[in-house]
């Protein structure tokens, strides 16, 4: 193989890994987009739920709203024993976190109670 051939080769390969990591931090936002002062605790039905990276969700009916909200990724949320199967829908479950600042319907969870049992997420 040319020198020429070898430098071409690992600058596409350079690009092709750059792309991959824009690729991951434009798939995991911050948090600043959630208002920390505004903390609401909702209580509702799941209508949907997944147990996925990089952050789990459920999807709650709460009085006829629905609202998204998202969770720990899943390895977090097994280590703190929220399972998948907890998050079965029609469950009952009760969220404490922060409102997004412009989509009206999401928020960041810190605690999750299912069953009872509160557990902190963060």
């Amino acid at each position: 193989m040319t020198k020429k051939v070898r430098s071409t080769t690992s600058l596409a390969a350079a690009v092709v890994l750059a792309f991959a990591g824009v690729a991951q931090l434009a798939a995991h936002h911050g948090w600043g987009e959630y208002d920390s002062r505004k903390p609401i605790t909702l209580t509702g039905t799941i209508k949907a739920a997944g147990y996925e990276n990089p952050h789990s969700f459920v999807d709650l009916d709460v009085n006829g709203k629905v609202w998204h909200a998202v969770l720990a990724p899943p390895t977090r949320m097994q280590a703190r024993g929220v399972t998948r199967d907890m998050l079965k829908p029609q469950g009952t479950v009760t969220v404490m976190g922060f409102p997004h600042k412009t989509n009206t319907i999401e928020m960041k969870t810190e605690t999750i109670t299912i069953g009872g049992k509160t557990t902190n997420i963060r």
